[in-house]
């Protein structure tokens, strides 16, 4: 009686199971207090009752819903067959696994970081074409300069007249239909820009928040432990390279791990410690020292660049390569300062790799930065209040030229500062060896060409677009350099709070910096008066509100008058907005401190 009753035990569950969908039906299985063998014999019987009721209920099925359910089945296979083509077309997915398998996360990113820029570029680009380059298209005249090729290099020439610049786009409505639709560039242009770095503050904001979240808050979820060995491997990996790259990226991440939790606190006697505080500032003082020398130079040199300018546009090679001048010695500073700060670095034998690259960042942030603050001075306060014909042209011939060039350097610093290094490293002195990839130097140059991109936005409209190109170009080959000219990491570690501190320096100081250039640009500047679609206004921002005074006269838009009135230009409405965005941090920095706190008491209750 007992032998049947366990029968009809099992029959029941049997049954139980085969009404369960398949997500509950998996689960029920998994917390059965049987052996690994008696839960495959219950699943074995439980698809078996499955595929007999399957067939059952088959053979009673109408033609029609047969061939429907075969319609479902192919259509659902052809988007599987467009999904696996789309991720194939994901060119740089494959590569950010090997980079990852071979040189660990510190390395990988560098790379992350720089799809992330693409991307956003791209979406930049994306928004000022639509809006802004398009529109132009068909009001534009026929450009009667020649194209020489050397404008491809200095930006100016046959450049000068094409929707690449700001002087080009027309202050006029356009209307290609009589009584039609029109389209008004003035506002087209601010309000494109405008959205523009609104979404690029709310993206930068959010990813923040979220890397945060994910990387300060939540941080014993990256930890390594037993779960790592038993619970990452994907069973579903059958090519053999795939398993080999799956096996490398596994150890590279205990090891990591395993230096994390590993890692010893030196104890050094007092003399030492006085010793290494005396390093540390005699390298901040020649680091700082350079950073200001650089700046100096930088000023002097583009004082003497605008009388370059002023004499006109000459076609001859002379006054074409003068043009390069600037932005050719502000890329050598940026290209070769960062190698004597990473060699002061390794003269202050930092504890762990990330002081050592964090402090390399905060060093080349201050040069670069300062850098670009020279620059911003000099277009903002020299160049626009020259007698130049079209200011907002010149500057986005310069930020043009400073882009290409930066980019032609960072080019070479592969070639130079990892190819060379190599041979050097294993031909004439074998005791250097291979070269590391430094990622401190890699990432400021990504920074300093993105705020370069952002100031140039509103001069240049397609800039983004170049520096996609740009951007795409630098992946592969710093991936190819990577893979064929240095080694991995000496100290392995791990680096899950690196993606957050680049995003962070990518906001401040160079996101904010950025805001506070383009505020000076709009509000406080002339624009030129024979060029752009702001011409003859006393500021860009004329524009708005020479639109808020023709929407007062309409009844049905006092609403936006109402907005504009009360809100955008209200000091009170920003005053209560910051108190409370003030009030809600607060509240969530209190709901984050309590979870931790009880996620370390659980994890006590765990461990006891």
């Amino acid at each position: 009686f007992g032998f049947l009753h366990g029968l009809d035990a099992e029959e029941d569950l049997v049954g139980s199971l085969v009404r369960m969908s398949t997500k509950e039906r998996v689960k029920a299985i998994q917390k059965m207090p049987e052996t690994m063998r008696k839960k495959r014999e219950i699943r074995n019987k439980v698809l078996k009752e499955i595929s007999k009721k399957s067939r059952h209920h088959g053979a009673q099925l109408s033609c029609c819903t047969q061939c429907l359910q075969g319609a479902a089945v192919s259509f659902r296979r052809f988007g599987n067959t467009l999904s696996e083509y789309f991720h194939q077309l994901r060119v740089w997915h494959k590569a950010l696994k090997i980079i990852g398998a071979e040189f660990g996360t510190s390395v990988l990113s560098y790379f992350v970081f720089l799809k992330w820029l693409l991307n956003f570029n791209i979406f930049s680009f994306l928004i000022n074409f639509s809006f802004i380059t398009i529109p132009q298209f068909l009001a534009a005249e026929p450009n009667n300069l020649s194209f020489t090729g050397l404008e491809l290099f200095t930006g100016a020439g046959y450049f000068q007249q094409t929707v690449l610049y700001y002087g080009f786009y027309t202050n006029a409505t356009i209307s290609k239909i009589q009584n039609g639709p029109s389209y008004n560039m003035q506002l087209a242009y601010i309000f494109t820009v405008g959205m523009y770095f609104v979404i690029c503050f709310l993206i930068l904001l959010f990813s923040m928040a979220k890397l945060f979240s994910r990387n300060f808050v939540n941080t014993q979820t990256f930890s390594v432990n037993a779960s790592r060995l038993l619970c990452t491997w994907d069973f579903n990996i059958s090519n053999e390279k795939a398993v080999k790259l799956k096996q490398k990226n596994l150890h590279t991440q205990i090891k990591e791990g395993l230096t994390e939790v590993n890692k010893d606190d030196l104890n050094f006697s007092v003399m030492e410690r006085v010793l290494r505080i005396a390093i540390h500032l005699i390298a901040w003082v020649a680091s700082l020292g350079t950073a200001v020398a650089a700046c100096t130079g930088v000023y002097f040199l583009s004082i003497n660049n605008l009388e370059l300018f002023m004499k006109g546009y000459r076609n001859d090679l002379e006054g074409q390569a003068a043009m390069l001048v600037l932005p050719v010695i502000v890329s050598l500073l940026n290209t070769l300062i960062p190698f004597f700060f990473s060699w002061l670095g390794h003269l202050e034998k930092f504890q762990t790799p990330g002081q050592h690259i964090y402090v390399t960042i905060i060093r080349n942030i201050i040069l670069k930065i300062s850098i670009i603050g020279i620059l911003c001075y000099y277009w903002l306060d020299v160049v626009a209040t020259s007698e130049s014909q079209c200011w907002e042209t010149l500057v986005g011939q310069d930020i043009y030229r400073l882009v290409l060039v930066d980019f032609i350097f960072c080019l070479l610093g592969s070639f130079f500062g990892e190819f060379l290094r190599r041979i050097i490293g294993t031909t004439v002195c074998m005791k250097l060896g291979l070269p590391e990839f430094d990622i401190g130097r890699n990432v400021l140059d990504l920074i300093y060409a993105q705020t370069l991109t952002w100031i140039g936005i509103l001069f240049s409209p397609l800039l983004p677009g170049i520096q996609t190109i740009a951007f795409f170009i630098v992946f592969f080959v710093k991936k190819v350099s990577l893979m064929r000219n240095c080694q991995p990491p000496r100290k392995v570690w791990r680096t899950a709070q690196m993606m957050t501190s680049f995003i962070l320096l990518l906001f401040c100081p160079s996101f904010l910096g950025v805001l506070s250039v383009i505020g000076v640009t709009v509000w406080r500047l002339k624009p030129s008066e024979e060029c752009g679609p702001f011409r003859g206004l006393s500021s860009m921002y004329a524009a708005v509100a020479g639109w808020i005074e023709i929407l007062e006269s309409y009844t049905a838009s006092k609403w936006v008058v109402w907005i504009y009135h009360n809100l955008i230009t209200s000091v009170l409405f920003f005053f209560l907005l910051s108190t409370f965005v003030l009030i809600v941090t607060y509240l969530y920095w209190q709901i984050i401190q309590g979870r931790k706190t009880m996620s370390k008491l659980l994890r006590k209750q765990i461990a006891n």
